[in-house]
């Protein structure tokens, strides 16, 4: 196989440099590009799969390294995203210093990472869980960073709009993205065995609004489609229960 053997890997480290440049990015207040950072971090993290799987090119370094890119690309970045969003919130601006803000502005800047530190425990759970071969328990670290890209995406582009969010509306967001993530909610997997829709029920009607969305409102419209997600999974969770 030669060196196509490393090229999952090599995939997999060009998501974790999106995930750190997305980072530094966001803390800078450029919204936008920590935005596409993240969303050019998830392809590479579709086609690392997508190639080891061609390739038969598996390893278990590939997997931890799967791991730690994720936690930046969708558990850092997010939360740095989403603190630069609350610093605006309470400063209206950018380019406020941290140090220069009282303590508890600057508690509810750091607030966000959080979601970082719950992104790291979802990953190590899903590594040594073997029930999550057909469908997640708990919702994905990959889905978490999409939906706070997106929702950047559409704060950064119309602020003005958003002249009802508030600083505590953010933090709740947080706190129930956290608890999603290490949630024992069954969460439907996007992958197709068959084309029959009464198998496929709800992942045709997630792509049709996907597409809805996008088309309607451009990449903000992808939050909308992972919130569908979520209060699908969740209620099919608990109307079983």
């Amino acid at each position: 196989m030669g060196i196509t053997r490393h090229l999952p890997n090599f995939l997999t480290s060009l998501n974790l440099l999106c995930g750190t440049l997305a980072t530094y990015s966001a803390i800078n207040g450029q919204l936008e590009l920590a935005v596409w950072l993240i969303f050019i971090g998830a392809l590479f993290d579709f086609s690392d799969g997508f190639v080891a799987r061609a390739l038969k090119a598996y390893s278990p370094m590939g997997k931890e390294l799967d791991s730690l890119a994720d936690l930046i690309s969708f558990g850092m970045a997010p939360a740095a995203i989403l603190s630069t969003i609350l610093k605006y919130l309470i400063t209206k601006s950018y380019d406020s210093l941290f140090f220069e803000l009282s303590t508890i502005e600057q508690a509810w800047i750091l607030s966000p990472f959080l979601l970082t530190v719950f992104a790291g425990l979802r990953l190590a759970k899903f590594n040594v869980d073997t029930r999550q071969t057909e469908n997640f328990l708990g919702l994905t670290t990959t889905a978490t960073g999409i939906f706070t890209a997106s929702f950047a995406y559409a704060f950064a582009n119309y602020t003005d709009a958003f002249g009802w969010l508030k600083p505590y509306m953010v933090l709740v967001t947080v706190l129930i993205f956290c608890s999603l993530l290490v949630s024992e909610v069954p969460m439907f997997s996007l992958k197709f065995k068959s084309i029959k829709w009464k198998e496929n029920q709800h992942r045709f009607m997630l792509l049709l609004l996907a597409i809805v969305l996008i088309f309607w409102l451009g990449i903000g419209g992808v939050a909308v489609v992972i919130f569908y997600y979520i209060v699908i999974s969740v209620g099919q969770w608990f109307f079983i229960r």
